[in-house]
């Protein structure tokens, strides 16, 4: 595996921008201070201690990256496998986020450390080994997603949206304070993109229809937002609340309720929500160490038979989910009328993971903040614990041939 290498700065990959810049303003690379390719010496790898500060999916869950105090790495998940990788000075502080586009090799950083403050997305194409464009702000980076047509930088009170081409700032959002960066985008074909992200009021969750130029606020929780989910269409929402004993399934076109499941009795922290790619299923993980699969009541038939119409307008008679609760409101205390999750598998308590559902039948896939990766599969018929298929530990050195 060949090893990758940024320059010893990253101010040799990009104009530095000064202290007065705008928040949204951005500065483009000089076409000679491009990032050369290096090799590494035979038996070079995770040799020192690594510590990990990001771990995510692509779009549609077939890579992930990692983001390490020594640069990233980019993973195949079916099978296993490192794609390419980047190192740097570690005594920079690494790569604070890292998000990559589809299969691509563009991806957005964020740098972290003392001398690559968290202030810039850097916009990496590492098939020419170049950084193509800079945006720079006044305060921390919180979070970034990619769209083949869009940018979307998260800060901890604002959102915005630039064009993917010309970097030209398309669209700013005031949010409540927002630390953990949640904000979701639609990724199917087509010119419409629905964006979702705290409002402005606690447990307020707003949603953007970018072609009908409506947006829609929705009061999902009276306790502060945790974790947000949306279908590849932003048809379907899913949220959490910092409570962590419930998740809320919504209509993002019109912000009707469509299920609520319970993950637990006792308060936890969601540290992740997943659709299905048909929103059959919702995977949720968090910080007591479980992974839940709850089976959704949404028409699958929403999603799968006008997605070339991308994210638009879901009709009524599609929308045909019908809450569980109903049946037992007024009459029940809510903790014994709730839905339950189908099937469970058990992490260790208190370390950080992720989840997305596998291209394989009724899989799941997590990721680890402690290195580790997880297939499993559930029984979509009798539930129950799942089936560990495979186990991989991305931060352990591989073995020299």
């Amino acid at each position: 595996m060949t090893t990758l290498s940024f320059p010893s700065s990253f101010s040799n990959l990009t104009l530095q921008p000064d202290s007065d810049s705008d928040p949204d303003s951005l500065s483009q690379p000089q076409s000679d201070n491009t990032a050369t390719e290096t090799y590494p010496t035979p038996g070079s790898g995770m040799t020192r201690d690594t510590a990990l500060h990001h771990v995510s999916f692509n779009q549609d869950h077939t890579c992930f990256t990692v983001g390490t105090t020594q640069g990233f790495r980019v993973y195949n998940c079916d099978p296993v496998r490192e794609m390419f990788r980047r190192d740097i000075d570690d005594t920079r502080g690494g790569i604070g986020f890292v998000e990559m586009l589809f299969r691509s090799q563009i991806l957005a950083i964020v740098p972290r450390g003392p001398h690559a403050p968290p202030t810039k997305v850097l916009m990496w194409d590492d098939h020419s080994s170049r950084c193509f464009g800079e945006l720079s702000f006044r305060s921390d980076v919180k979070s970034v997603r990619l769209r083949r047509d869009r940018i979307v930088v998260v800060l901890a009170h604002k959102v915005f949206v630039y064009d993917y081409v010309c970097f030209k700032l398309l669209h700013q959002i005031e949010t409540a304070p927002n630390p953990s960066g949640l904000c979701e985008v639609s990724q199917g074909v087509g010119p419409n993109m629905v964006l979702v992200c705290p409002g402005l009021q606690t447990g307020q969750v707003r949603v953007d229809h970018y072609v009908s130029k409506r947006t829609r606020f929705i009061h999902a929780h009276d306790s502060k937002l945790a974790c947000l989910g949306l279908t590849q269409d932003g048809r379907f929402l899913a949220t959490a609340s910092s409570r962590g004993t419930l998740v809320r399934v919504f209509n993002a076109f019109d912000g009707s309720l469509i299920q609520e499941v319970r993950r637990g009795a006792e308060q936890a922290e969601i540290q992740s929500i997943a659709f299905s790619s048909t929103a059959q299923w919702l995977a949720v993980s968090s910080d007591k160490g479980t992974v839940h699969v709850f089976g959704l009541k949404i028409d699958s038939g929403a999603l799968g038979t006008d997605r070339s119409r991308g994210a638009s307008e879901p009709s009524v008679s599609k929308l045909s989910a019908i809450s569980s609760l109903s049946f037992f409101k007024g009459v029940l205390p809510r903790y014994f009328s709730s839905e339950w999750s189908m099937a469970q598998f058990r992490l260790q308590e208190g370390l950080r993971y992720i989840v997305a559902f596998g291209h394989q039948k009724n899989t799941v896939m997590i990721l680890g903040m402690d290195g580790s990766f997880y297939r499993c599969k559930f029984d979509p018929v009798h539930g129950g614990e799942m089936t560990q298929l495979e186990y991989y530990n991305f931060l352990k050195p591989e073995e020299s041939s």
